[in-house]
């Protein structure tokens, strides 16, 4: 499991004003919560499916837990993975998000939808691949499982410097199986304004059961960005075994690029 980097035309990483205007940009989303608040209360309500949140490399459940709360608070049983801090793909991590999938399963009584930002993209991707019948669907948040040039990526090297904590004997995925479609439905949101990975890493050929929907927010953005919040809403809602694509609203839809 390698990170993809957003870049400016044929694979190479992000440029750096993205890159350095990552924190700023992030804070920024953030300030815009308040003003997005009365169309984000307007989000079609859940229905009490389980949703499993994954984060990205480095990040705990603490970088979730608006994302959380706000699925909580539309109606769905929500977790973290509550495995600490995501170094890459251990033995623990390996081990431990099939119990997670199969613990809120078995709680809610039916298939589980898991939202997984960057690295924890590529982990939901993987559990959907291993475990389709315990998954109704899958939300990739500026997650590179399309990695085609470790240059992509400008957290390659956390990553690389991080591997003697992974896994052996074979159960880390190589790129190639990782950029495979998945049987469950899909979603892969990305943003050309990645400053950490490349957007053409974040998405696959569309069919009828994956769709990329673009955004306007930075990577360390997409847990608190309005038009992904909205987004993630909308794909919740969509009944088991009945994708349709995604349309936002007329009033909404300046927020989505190819809207």
């Amino acid at each position: 499991m390698h990170l993809a980097g957003d870049a400016g035309g044929d694979g190479g990483p992000p440029s750096a004003s993205l890159y350095l205007t990552e924190p700023v940009r992030g804070l920024a989303g953030l300030a815009m919560l308040p003003l997005a608040a009365p169309w984000l209360a307007a989000a079609q309500r859940g229905d009490g499916h389980g949703v499993l949140v994954l984060p990205g490399l480095l990040a705990s459940d603490r970088s979730t837990a608006m994302l959380r709360g706000f699925l909580r608070w539309l109606g769905y049983n929500v977790r973290g993975w509550d495995l600490g801090r995501n170094l890459g793909p251990t033995d623990t991590v390996l081990d431990g998000l099939p119990r997670a999938l199969a613990g809120l399963a078995e709680r809610t009584g039916r298939p589980v939808s898991v939202v997984g930002w960057s690295l924890g993209g590529i982990y939901a991707r993987e559990l959907a691949r291993k475990h389709p019948g315990q998954v109704r669907t899958v939300i990739t948040l500026g997650s590179p499982f399309a990695l085609t040039d470790l240059r992509q990526s400008r957290a390659e090297g956390v990553y690389r410097r991080r591997s003697h904590l992974h896994a052996g004997g074979g159960r880390v995925p190589t790129r190639d199986q990782t950029a495979r479609p998945v049987s469950v439905p899909s979603t892969a949101v990305y943003s050309r304004r990645d400053g950490i990975v490349s957007w053409q890493a974040c998405i696959e050929p569309e069919t009828e059961m994956h769709q990329n929907v673009e955004v306007r927010c930075g990577h360390l953005g997409f847990g608190a960005d309005p038009a992904t919040l909205w987004l993630v809403a909308d794909r919740l809602a969509v009944p088991a075994g009945q994708p349709r694509p995604f349309r936002p609203p007329r009033p909404l839809r300046a927020l989505y690029p190819a809207g």
